[in-house]
């Protein structure tokens, strides 16, 4: 039975330090995103015929999808 203390005060102490380490982080600017605003201007966005093709499909009844396949 005492194992299991020692073992929940281990998991308890565990868990402190890994709180502590992940707000020291926060704090330090560990978790700044300097990369990604970046490098958005690279990617590409959806092609609009895509979106179009999407808003048609959409508005098409059961019987001119079923032809359409």
């Amino acid at each position: 039975m005492s194992v299991i203390f020692v073992l929940i005060g281990a998991s308890l102490l565990v868990a402190t330090g890994f709180l502590i380490t992940f707000l020291w982080a926060v704090r330090s600017g560990q978790m700044d995103d300097r990369v990604t605003p970046s490098v958005r201007i690279l990617f590409d966005d959806e092609p609009k015929e895509l979106e179009n093709n999407n808003n048609v499909s959409s508005q098409l009844t059961d019987q001119e999808k079923k032809e359409l396949n």
